[in-house]
């Protein structure tokens, strides 16, 4: 088996506490010692001198689109796109066509993802059956074909009862309930957040209490069923209050946000911006710095991208007809980086623990988020000092209102079960 010896790296392992200068053995598609002063000679050597070396990251919500959308993006470009950005791991949400309601269509990921993939990809299933909202999936069958969490994401499971069933069902797999929370009465087809800049705009509004009133109620359904509820996106500051009181009280719940939210406000949108179009919607200043709270304390547990692709036609129409969703996987770790540690002062530690460790846990991937010995052999290595223009994606979209911006910390290698699938 071949062996890789990664040198002279700054190793940042979360889960193993580790900060500080480390080598790191693989072989084959395992990690076999992570240790000081490692020396094998039958090992390619990696000089990692003077830059950063962290876990493959695992992205929890991730739209590769197919099957039904391969002009948006596909298995083999998102992965590729994913690489580029760090993660060796990805979910991919079952908000396709055909939707991931049935085992077929869970197998054509599984059979595609082996064919055409570069990196680790999960399959995440319906609640409900059509992504309708009124009749369970048979969720039993769907995680024998391999998903690992349910999820109706993009469409809120608005039914109460159903959500009850849904969460007391998977404690039988101990697979999590992702929620995408929204009330959609309350919504009332918005395409922004309500506010001034809504206001200026003569856009109808989405309320923060569409978020909010949902998050209450998973979070009671959740303490009812002893259930496991992932809340995703969470994009205001009453969501993030809701959801570390939760956590006080003993409630089995994490929770993830996206980049967008903790980078951009609804100035965003000025100039009818429709890369700055997406569901939770961008909010206000006072939000924006909520969700930084909410990352510091570690009330939100991970980040992931929410990456949404859509074509330049789909997004070059008006504001209201535009469909909500940008793509983020070649963007997140340079703006946690520049945004979070850079600016904010966050740990780089703390950071990467959204990024690898707490995604892991949350999806029970229990040989990633680490570089233990005989876990995966997934890791990147990081320059945290080289800049990048954000252009020219591998996705197969541009719909990032990030497009353009010069951002700070570059991917240079990216290694996937023992084998290096990307070099910048």
């Amino acid at each position: 088996m071949q062996k890789i010896l990664i040198k002279n790296g700054h190793l940042v392992d979360p889960a193993q506490q580790i900060d500080g200068l480390y080598d790191i053995l693989l072989e084959g598609d395992k990690v076999v010692q992570c240790s000081n002063n490692i020396n094998d000679n039958n090992a390619k050597i990696i000089d990692a001198q003077g830059k950063y070396v962290f876990p493959g990251l695992i992205d929890i919500h991730v739209h590769l689109r197919e099957p039904g959308g391969e002009s948006k993006e596909t298995i083999y470009t998102g992965t590729r796109a994913a690489v580029k950005g760090g993660f060796t791991t990805i979910c991919c949400m079952p908000n396709t066509r055909p939707s991931l309601d049935n085992v077929p269509s869970v197998e054509y990921i599984n059979l595609k993802s082996e064919k055409d993939a570069v990196c680790n990809v999960y399959p995440v299933g319906c609640v409900t059956k059509g992504l309708d909202g009124t009749e369970l999936a048979e969720i039993g069958s769907l995680v024998q074909a391999g998903v690992i969490a349910i999820s109706d994401d993009g469409c809120p499971v608005s039914n109460a009862f159903i959500m009850r069933r849904a969460l007391e069902y998977c404690k039988i797999f101990d697979i999590p309930v992702i929620s995408h929370c929204e009330d959609r009465d309350l919504a009332q087809f918005g395409v922004m957040n309500e506010g001034a800049v809504s206001t200026k705009l003569g856009l109808r509004g989405i309320p923060n209490a569409a978020e909010e009133v949902m998050v209450a109620r998973d979070i009671i359904l959740a303490e009812q069923t002893s259930g496991y509820v992932h809340i995703a996106h969470v994009s205001t500051k009453g969501s993030v209050a809701l959801i570390r009181d939760a956590k006080k009280r003993g409630v089995k719940i994490t929770a993830e946000t996206a980049p967008h939210y903790f980078t951009l406000t609804d100035f965003a949108v000025e100039g009818y911006n429709t890369y700055a179009k997406m569901n939770p919607p961008l909010r206000t200043a006072e939000d924006v710095a909520g969700i930084k709270e909410g990352l510091k304390d570690g009330t939100l547990d991970c980040i992931a991208s929410d990456h949404a692709p859509h074509t330049k036609e789909e997004k070059n129409k008006e504001f209201d007809f535009a469909p909500f969703g940008i793509i983020g996987l070649e963007t997140e770790l340079a703006l946690a980086y520049q945004e979070l540690v850079l600016k904010e002062k966050l740990s780089l530690s703390s950071v990467i623990e959204k990024l690898t460790k707490n995604p892991a846990e949350v999806m029970r991937l229990k040989t990633k988020g680490s570089l233990k010995i005989g876990f995966d052999a997934d890791l990147i290595i990081f320059d945290g000092n080289e800049k990048f223009k954000a252009n020219n994606f591998i996705s197969k979209s541009s719909n990032s209102p990030f497009l353009g911006w010069e951002l700070q910390g570059v991917i240079n290698q990216t290694i996937v079960a023992g084998k290096v699938v990307y070099k910048s």
